[in-house]
């Protein structure tokens, strides 16, 4: 039974080992925390994450396919005392909804992101991601993705960071107890900034998806590890301390 009042006692779709299943408790733990829950309108993406609304006991919108940034901008311009959680995997925020996702950070919107990185298309049975890494096998890169073929993964914190308009990004993880610990932290620190009107925060959780990469859950934590090397923890915007 959830012990949590935004986290609904109901038994979640996810594969065992999923990712999505520890950043929700988070979730749920800081709404609760912070005592949002009846101010908190939360968008779901398309992807995993699709039946978000099934879990969590706050208003949630379904959006179209990386659409959710325009949404929610929408809905935090018309309804500025509302707490907008967008929540999103790779594909959805770094591929389909590039565009959206760049402008609505570009803008400095006041609106809290959650993207969720496992490296591959997680819904539709793990074709190549926009942050797959290179040698990474999925269903579309059956020999590894080729940089001379398939180009870079896409380090979306870095990209963002040399905007003027976003106000904190940071990347975490959730493969360890004290990554668990740290991407509480970060996300609280997401949360609030939104909350104190400081504009446009972006948390990125290195996440794990054992079915889609093919390996048992004590590899997948291990896979997570070789993602770091590639998408390094840390902060990488913070001017928070600017605001009065």
């Amino acid at each position: 039974m959830s012990i949590e009042k935004t986290l609904k006692d109901t038994k979640m779709h996810y594969c065992i080992g999923c990712g999505h299943t520890t950043v929700h408790r988070l979730i749920a733990q800081l709404i609760d925390e912070l005592d949002i829950r009846e101010k908190t309108i939360a968008a779901a993406p398309v992807g995993c994450a699709v039946l978000l609304y099934n879990y969590m006991n706050v208003d949630v919108i379904e959006c179209a396919h990386g659409r959710a940034p325009s949404v929610m901008t929408a809905i935090k311009r018309c309804l500025p005392d509302r707490f907008v959680l967008v929540y999103q995997g790779d594909g959805d925020l770094a591929a389909i909804g590039t565009n959206e996702t760049v402008h609505t950070a570009n803008r400095g919107e006041n609106i809290t992101v959650v993207f969720i990185n496992n490296a591959v298309y997680g819904m539709t049975v793990g074709q190549m991601a926009p942050t797959t890494l290179p040698g990474q096998i999925t269903t579309t890169t059956p020999k590894g993705r080729r940089i001379d073929r398939e180009g870079y993964p896409v380090r979306v914190c870095e990209l963002l960071a040399t905007m003027d308009g976003p106000t904190y990004i940071e990347r975490v993880a959730v493969n360890s107890r004290e990554d668990i610990k740290n991407t509480k932290e970060a996300l609280k620190k997401a949360f609030q900034c939104q909350l104190d009107g400081k504009g446009y925060s972006l948390v990125e959780i290195l996440a794990m998806c054992p079915t889609n990469w093919r390996t048992n859950l004590k590899d997948s934590l291990k896979f997570v590890d070789k993602m770091k090397e590639y998408f390094p923890l840390g902060v990488f915007k913070d001017v928070t301390k600017l605001f009065f």
